[in-house]
């Protein structure tokens, strides 16, 4: 039985090619760090260095649980191109339970693998 105080989150992250970005949700996917990776084009306007910068990037959608978020952002920082990568993490509230509970049984091999 799953435990009800289960806690899953969304991580999200920029980067600047489309090649990069499906390259990082295979690998993500492929260790178990994320049950699914999703991708998309977007612009960005942020400020950098005291300039204002633009750029196409691709951001990517990891959902994983609270208690793997850190080692998928680890996962992440050592694998990004950018000096400061975009990284961040907001709470799923609620959801289908099935699709959460999947998200579970798809992570939960990197939980034992990595203790």
């Amino acid at each position: 039985m799953k435990s009800p105080n289960r806690a899953f989150v969304v991580v999200t992250t920029t980067v600047d090619s489309k090649a990069k970005a499906k390259e990082l949700a295979l690998a993500i996917v492929a260790r178990r760090l994320a049950a699914c990776v999703q991708y998309t084009g977007i612009r960005s306007v942020y400020r950098w260095k005291g300039r204002i910068e633009s750029a196409a990037e691709q951001l990517l959608l990891a959902k994983t649980t609270r208690s793997g978020a850190d080692r998928l952002i680890g996962f992440i920082r050592k694998n990004h191109s950018y000096e400061l990568p975009e990284i961040t993490v907001q709470p799923i509230s609620g959801g289908l339970a099935g699709y959460l509970d999947w998200i579970d049984t798809e992570t939960s091999v990197a939980k034992k693998t990595h203790k």
